[in-house]
């Protein structure tokens, strides 16, 4: 996991020596490319190392703040050396594919340090009995959901958390929301607080969540806040389109087809069966997609994390389902997974809360960089006119972007209404009506089984072999097709009529041509006429 961070929030001013930390820990932080901290890493290594003090810290994605409680922790168990067993570190986060992140960054700053200061992800895909043995090998550094955690714990007596001297809550409004409460209050059975043991709590909003959580596991903390950077604000901008709920679809393939949003884009719906219907509608016009969701396989969740992360797919289709019951806790991808380079956040879908919106298009103008942040918004009076493209939730939207405005403005940011002639794309309604009626029900659950089925066995049953022959990986792409709808060949193409006049490709201008061509040689003396046939029928002399 390479973390990158705003130049806004670097503090030039100090260099990572001037905390005098283990050589060991400094190389490894040479080979991450770290030439500065970032000002979050300044304020909380230098209260954790020289005043033992709980951290309550407030700063905003892009800012280093997982570095911050990183760096300090792997510096005290390296000082210590063996002076106890047993687990000293433990590092609480959201979802699975964050513990994923957050465990290879403390991998990468403990590669140097050997048997001293190990990493354990407990929500690593390995049998009972394969976790079994690391837990009884011992780790310094555990990273979980507190879920998994509360689980390892009454699993398996042996593991004993009486020595731990760090306890890190990342992303603590999350992981309230996600309804972890229960789980850190059984937490509190096997710690002993407020004695020994050094706490972060770390949030990009410090909400009653947060004060509830001091009072349990902080004494007297120092509470640090990271104000956003104000160049920053120039740097995400947010549009909205009204719209009915059929026109979504014309729009977006509008949009995808015609290149009109360049760079990767993280694109939002609000059910799953919602997800799978859009892939297979922008399948019929060659447009390839990944889907994320809390169906798949974990595996397979992080492999496409890291594709895309990869800028193998520019395209990803993220099932948002915090507002839904019955959803899996333990995924998220609203917030807390590491998406980088996203150029732009799409809500094909708009979110139920204005909450929810803000981690949504936190996923974008990130460290420093630009985004976009566009919302397809269903007007009130439009909302069930089209029974098969109708979701429940969009009745709604209207209120919920007023909210979102309010919310927006406060922060210094503006909604603005995205300008799109939409006389220019009625050409291309009957394409994208063809494409809609081409994805039934029926071809939605099959290309829902079949996803499931291939993930599976790409999750499971070769992961062996593609570990030993990388180069099959071809086959573990996640934006193939899903399934054969009934379409017409030609959707995947656009000719250049139903393109708007400044898109279309120039002619090639061939000049005058008369209708009735002068031939050459009109006019010239002809030569005698042969009779070819003269002599046909005559014997040869002999």
């Amino acid at each position: 996991m390479s973390v990158s961070v705003a130049q806004d929030y670097v503090d030039e001013g100090v260099s990572f020596d001037s905390f005098d930390l283990d050589a060991r820990l400094i190389q490894a932080i040479n080979k991450l490319g770290f030439e500065h901290p970032t000002l979050i890493q300044t304020q909380t290594i230098k209260l954790s190392l020289e005043e033992r003090k709980d951290i309550i810290a407030r700063a905003s994605t892009g800012s280093g703040k997982t570095a911050a409680y990183c760096i300090p922790i792997v510096q005290s168990i390296l000082a210590s050396g063996s002076d106890s067993e047993g687990v000293k570190a433990l590092v609480l986060v959201p979802t699975k594919e964050l513990s994923k992140q957050v465990a290879e960054f403390l991998g990468q700053l403990t590669v140097f340090c050997g048997r001293y200061a190990r990493v354990l992800n407990l929500n690593d895909n390995v049998s009972d009995q394969v976790q079994l043995q690391l837990l009884t090998e011992g780790r310094e550094i555990y990273v979980s959901t507190p879920a998994k955690l509360i689980s390892v714990l009454e699993k398996n007596k042996s593991v004993q958390l009486t020595n731990l001297r760090f306890l890190v809550i990342d992303e603590v409004d999350l992981i309230v929301s996600y309804g972890y409460k229960d789980d850190l209050d059984k937490l509190g059975e096997y710690l002993s607080m407020k004695t020994n043991t050094q706490t972060f709590l770390m949030s990009a909003t410090l909400n009653e969540e947060v004060t509830e959580l001091k009072t349990k596991f902080c004494n007297k903390p120092a509470v640090l806040k990271l104000e956003d950077v104000d160049s920053d604000k120039k740097k995400l901008v947010q549009y909205y389109i009204k719209t009915s709920e059929l026109d979504k679809f014309l729009l977006i393939y509008v949009i995808l087809k015609l290149g009109l949003i360049k760079g990767k884009i993280l694109l939002f719906v609000n059910e799953l069966d919602r997800g799978y219907k859009l892939k297979l509608f922008l399948q019929n016009f060659g447009i390839k997609s990944c889907l994320l969701n809390s169906e798949l396989p974990v595996n397979s969740r992080l492999h496409i994390v890291e594709e895309f992360n990869k800028n193998v797919y520019n395209l990803l289709i993220a099932t948002d389902e915090s507002n839904q019951e019955g959803q899996s806790n333990d995924f998220g991808v609203s917030r807390g997974v590491d998406f980088r380079n996203v150029a732009c956040v799409l809500n094909f879908d708009l979110p139920v809360s204005s909450k929810t919106y803000v981690h949504r298009i936190g996923r974008t103008a990130r460290g420093g960089k630009s985004g976009m942040a566009l919302s397809f918004v269903v007007a009130a009076k439009e909302w069930g006119k089209h029974k098969a493209s109708s979701l429940a939730s969009a009745k709604k939207d209207e209120k919920v972007l007023a909210r979102i405005e309010r919310s927006q403005s406060k922060l210094g940011y503006e909604l603005k209404p995205y300008q799109f002639n939409m006389k220019q794309v009625e050409a291309f309604r009957y394409r994208m009506e063809d494409s809609f009626r081409s994805v039934t029900r029926a071809a939605v659950r099959d290309a829902r089984l079949r996803e499931i089925k291939q993930e599976l066995m790409a999750s499971e049953k070769l992961k062996r072999h593609f570990e030993e022959n990388p180069q099959d990986l071809v086959t573990l792409r996640h934006d193939k097709d899903l399934a054969s709808v009934r379409a017409d060949a030609h959707l995947k193409r656009v000719p250049s009529y139903l393109l708007p006049e400044g898109a279309r490709p120039e002619e090639k201008k061939v000049g005058f041509v008369p209708f009735n061509k002068v031939r050459k040689g009109r006019g010239k003396k002809r030569g005698k006429k042969v009779d070819v046939l003269k002599g046909v029928g005559k014997r040869r002399k002999t």
